[in-house]
């Protein structure tokens, strides 16, 4: 069985940071495109940032330069440091596995907000 389980969301302040993880079971890991998805109340789910098998990196134009995706296939976990927080980055953020069009997976989604 799959399980994608994230964790590290919480409350902040802006500008302060958050480290979010993913750990992943039931998948080949290293095989695997792992992505963070981020959805704010009345928006649509935004792709946030992606690391391939090989370990290239993207990122929406809106964190690039303040989050970080990583991954340690060891462990099988992906990560999204997250600094320089803003209230624009408030959402439930989402873990995604994906290597074929059958062999997409999410995870349960993690809250993230950035208050005063």
């Amino acid at each position: 069985q799959v399980q994608l389980v994230e964790s590290g969301g919480g409350l902040v302040q802006p500008g302060e940071s958050l480290r979010l993880s993913c750990a992943a079971s039931g998948i080949t890991f290293n095989l695997y495109d792992m992505s963070w998805y981020r959805q704010a109340p009345g928006k649509q789910r935004e792709l946030v940032a992606i690391i391939g098998r090989g370990g290239n990196m993207n990122y929406v134009d809106s964190v690039k330069g303040r989050f970080t995706i990583s991954r340690d296939n060891a462990k099988n976990t992906v990560y999204l440091q997250m600094n320089s927080l803003k209230p624009d980055d408030t959402a439930v953020y989402y873990c995604n596995a994906h290597f074929l069009i059958a062999s997409d997976y999410w995870g349960q989604g993690t809250q993230v907000t950035v208050s005063a």
